[in-house]
């Protein structure tokens, strides 16, 4: 007798006692990776002061809410919750861009003159590709798409993986950024530099596991 069974590494080889220390080992990433996300964004924020303008100039006071804005941004739910979040995200993050560029131009300073502010657009950019794809997702009759919902969210779980690794390295390039080293220093500098990368790998494997498509076995 033949059955097809979706193949999954979770437990193989495991006793039941093995397995549930698994599971609680990913519950403890999962919440870990929670906290770390929400640390980082209310130490941005703490150090941002946004609407300060201590440098004795009105361009650091427009700054100043750009990495609040951006920090913001990065905040993720579930279902409907889900994509308001990502929406006002989008929203949040685009306010961002407009504070930056704002700075810039009050000081006559170059735009996408470093890897952070390249890496920042790229984020955007593949941040509007993926809620296109959660559009589709959501209401693929509607735009008469022919591509199976399965490879729909596929795309899209691909796209939103794609975006927190960009994400990630734009949060670790704007750490190299004159006005953060001048905020952060030492021991603390590196700690809060490494921090972002906990989350990004939990967030990888989620991805990966629920999205990617599994071999199958015969029995």
């Amino acid at each position: 007798m033949r059955s097809d069974v979706e193949y999954s590494p979770v437990g193989e080889g495991l006793g039941m006692r093995d397995f549930w220390l698994y599971a609680w080992m990913r519950r403890a990433a999962v919440i870990a990776a929670h906290v770390t996300g929400v640390s980082l964004t209310i130490i941005i924020a703490v150090l941002s002061r946004p609407g300060t303008s201590e440098w004795t100039s009105t361009r650091f006071s427009l700054f100043s809410w750009h990495p609040l804005c951006m920090a913001l941004a990065s905040r993720k739910w579930k279902v409907r919750l889900h994509w308001f979040c990502q929406t006002l995200a989008l929203i949040v993050a685009a306010t961002g861009l407009g504070f930056i560029v704002a700075s810039k131009n009050l000081s006559e300073s170059r735009h996408l003159a470093t890897w952070h502010s390249r890496l920042g657009i790229c984020t955007l950019a593949a941040s509007a590709l993926q809620a296109a794809c959660g559009v589709c997702v959501i209401y693929p009759k509607l735009l008469c798409l022919s591509t199976p919902p399965p490879r729909l969210k596929l795309y899209h779980g691909t796209c939103g993986l794609v975006v927190y690794l960009l994400a990630t390295l734009t949060i670790m390039a704007a750490m190299l950024s004159d006005w953060y080293q001048a905020m952060v220093k030492g021991p603390v500098w590196w700690a809060i530099f490494l921090l972002p990368v906990f989350p990004a790998l939990v967030v990888m494997n989620q991805i990966t596991n629920g999205y990617l498509p599994r071999k199958k076995i015969s029995s």
